[in-house]
């Protein structure tokens, strides 16, 4: 029987999902199943990695039997995956030893300030074009080293081994404890500090200065190849790829070309611009990472993590009782024709790109008698568009590139109004693809790229297909003064936090 679809396994922070595409990059099969969020204390984030991978063998077949086809029909799968979430697991059983500590975490904030005091703490951004802060792979490996009983002594002897979800994943698919390929791709490999992005490899200094032993770290690969033949899950289909999530959906977005930039809004935003060949280190506050690898040569990217956007919909949802479900969002902003003066900055824990600020706090400010739950509202779809521009300007700052339109993608692009007000304050053309999962678009286009299932990236582009376009209506002279008052808000929020006294 002919192999006529592509699978793809896009792990997030929220759920598992498996997607089903056939050639025509049309979705034919999806199965989704959400997993646990494990708060213990304040500002700690974990996921149960083998919960996660019960996940996987459920929703795999699942999609399979939505789409209405057997494992004998797949050509190969591809995995796009939450990026910074560390799974520390026993090389012999296949036991997680504890839990994942995910890239939300901040537990690692006083450990962070700690190694930004150090000798050889300038080599971190020098080697990896990131920043070194909390919202990276390598503070929570170490903080796990040095709270885990045993646990540094049994790495040193390679007894255990580390990964992102990429690994745990391929390591699983790929017969686990017997046999199991214990890799990661450029993309995730890039977010740990401890990549060298010139040689694309780990770097001795780096695990030095961390003190991190190397014997536990998978052994790094390009984003698109053979990893592996499934034994697991889907028996005999090539595992060909793998990405950090947010680089899948510069790839499914087709953003093959300098200045080719897209964002997904999820739980948080992401926002990642096509550098071409040259690495652009960033003087304005982005990451300078690998945008994804093919063949030989990386392609760069600068991106803009922000950390709330979507969760803040939830949490006006879920701890405010403001709506009742996500969508009324826009109905309830669509009540009023501007903010009434207020300004929300959702810094829960920090603020991310561009200002990097781990003592920043959330903020609402500008109420009077005249605001409204409307207005609120408003500006809460206000502060990711207006997050989204501090972002764009730091990309335009850094690379001299004036971006020309921005390709959404996320669950947020359902929100009309929404991407309305980001083309307004961006004043750019925002566009929303036909496909909106482009995070599982782009690990299936990679996987299916490195099988022979798609010949080539213009092949990929012809799948490129737009479903809806917003152009920019906002007066010049509101949209500057707007950003200003949203700047001053910003600047209100910093140095709120402070670690307790001893």
């Amino acid at each position: 029987m002919s192999r006529h679809y592509v699978l793809a396994v896009d792990q997030g922070t929220t759920s598992t999902r498996c997607l089903v595409f056939d050639q025509r990059a049309r979705l034919t099969g999806q199965a989704q199943r959400e997993h646990t969020q494990h708060h213990p204390r304040p500002g700690w984030a974990e996921h149960d990695a083998a919960e996660i991978w019960r996940i996987v063998q459920a929703v795999v077949p699942a999609a399979l039997r939505d789409a209405g086809i057997g494992v004998e029909q797949v050509a190969a799968l591809g995995i796009a995956n939450q990026r910074e979430t560390v799974v520390v697991w026993d090389r012999r059983t296949g036991a997680p030893i504890g839990r994942a500590v995910v890239w939300q975490d901040t537990r690692t904030t006083e450990l962070v300030t700690e190694f930004a005091a150090a000798p050889g703490a300038d080599l971190v951004r020098a080697r990896t074009g990131l920043p070194l802060a909390g919202y990276f792979a390598a503070p929570r490996l170490r903080w796990l080293l040095d709270t885990t009983p045993g646990l540094r002594e049994r790495a040193e002897r390679g007894e255990v081994l580390f990964g992102t979800m990429d690994t745990w994943l391929i390591w699983n698919l790929t017969g686990g404890p017997d046999g199991g390929a214990h890799l990661t791709d450029v993309t995730n490999a890039g977010r740990t500090l401890l990549m060298d992005l010139s040689t694309l490899s780990w770097d001795p200094d780096l695990l030095r200065f961390f003190g991190i032993p190397a014997a536990p770290l998978p052994r790094i690969v390009p984003s698109a190849g053979t990893f592996g033949t499934a034994r697991a899950v889907l028996p005999g289909v090539p595992l060909a790829a793998a990405m950090g999530d947010q680089h899948a959906a510069l790839f499914g977005q087709t953003c093959f070309s300098p200045g080719d930039t897209e964002c997904t809004y999820g739980t948080g935003g992401f926002l990642m611009v096509n550098t071409g060949a040259d690495r652009v280190d960033s003087t304005h506050g982005l990451l300078t990472t690998v945008g994804y690898q093919i063949d030989t040569d990386p392609v760069f990217a600068l991106e803009g993590p922000i950390a709330v956007t979507g969760s803040l919909v939830q949490w006006l949802r879920d701890n405010i009782g403001l709506i009742a479900t996500a969508s009324e969002i826009e109905t309830l902003a669509g009540t009023v024709g501007d903010n009434g003066g207020c300004y929300l900055v959702p810094a829960f824990s920090g603020l991310y790109a561009p200002h990097w600020r781990g003592d920043a706090r959330g903020l609402l400010i500008g109420l009077t008698s005249y605001v409204t739950k409307g207005h609120l509202a408003r500006a809460a779809l206000e502060a990711t568009a207006w997050q989204t521009r501090d972002v764009v300007a730091a990309v335009e700052a850094d690379s001299g590139l004036r971006i020309p339109e921005l390709r959404a993608a996320g669950g947020m692009t359902a929100d009309n109004l929404l991407m309305q007000i980001i083309a307004d304050v961006l004043d750019i053309p925002v566009q929303r693809p036909l496909v909106a999962e482009t995070v599982s678009l782009g690990a299936a286009f990679a996987a299916g790229l490195a099988t022979g299932y798609w010949p080539d990236l213009e092949g990929l582009r012809r799948n490129r297909r737009v479903a809806a376009q917003w152009r920019p209506r906002m007066d010049p002279a509101v949209r500057a003064s707007e950003y200003e008052n949203w700047r001053r808000a910003v600047e209100l929020t910093f140095g709120w936090w402070r670690p307790a006294s001893r």
